[in-house]
């Protein structure tokens, strides 16, 4: 596993691993980022995919079902996502709508020689077979706490602890950190 501290040293490790990393999902290489909420996956994989002649992001926050739906989103992802694109299919997901509580529009994920999929639950094992490259982003609770609520607003405060039990479950099944080919500490940024 390679290790950084910063955004430019991660990524230049993903671009170094990249050329040897089987495509598994078609002739698409898959790059997940996963950690927990307010790590910075999402602004690490947005930089990551400009670094990548803008490879889509596909961002799990689009299609989680809500505040419960953290194991949801990673069906959402491989049944709308990765299975299709790794059988020569276009890949179509439907966003969540946060306010209405409800999925909304459909939208198609363009195909690419490399996609980074970003958020809580993108390097779970049933997601490991389609993926090239796995990234894990951590920080501590009260950096990613701030980070969060700096983001989202005081609207995600009351949600903090539900959706952490859900990644608390969740990273003790999956050991998903054991199993990243980098870790970005985000901690000092």
């Amino acid at each position: 596993m390679l290790r950084a501290t910063d955004v430019e040293p991660a990524i230049a490790a993903v671009l170094a691993l990249l050329p040897g990393a089987p495509a598994r999902t078609g002739p698409t290489r898959v790059i997940a980022v996963d950690g927990r909420s307010g790590a910075g996956k999402s602004s690490f994989a947005r930089r990551l995919g400009a670094a990548l002649d803008d490879a889509p992001v596909v961002r799990l926050d689009d299609v989680y079902p809500g505040w419960d739906g953290l194991e949801d989103g990673v069906t959402r992802l491989v049944d709308g996502v990765l299975r299709p694109v790794s059988m020569g299919d276009s890949a179509t997901l439907r966003r969540y709508d946060w306010v209405t509580e409800s999925d909304g529009e459909a939208y198609q994920i363009p195909c690419a020689a490399t996609m980074v999929v970003e958020g809580c639950g993108a390097g779970a094992a049933v997601c490991r077979p389609f993926l090239s490259v796995l990234v894990w982003v951590q920080a501590p609770e009260d950096v990613r706490f701030r980070r969060a609520i700096d983001r989202d607003g005081e609207s995600y405060r009351p949600h903090w602890r539900q959706w952490a039990d859900q990644e608390d479950a969740h990273f003790a099944r999956e050991g998903t950190a054991g199993q990243a080919d980098v870790l970005l500490d985000t901690g000092t940024l």
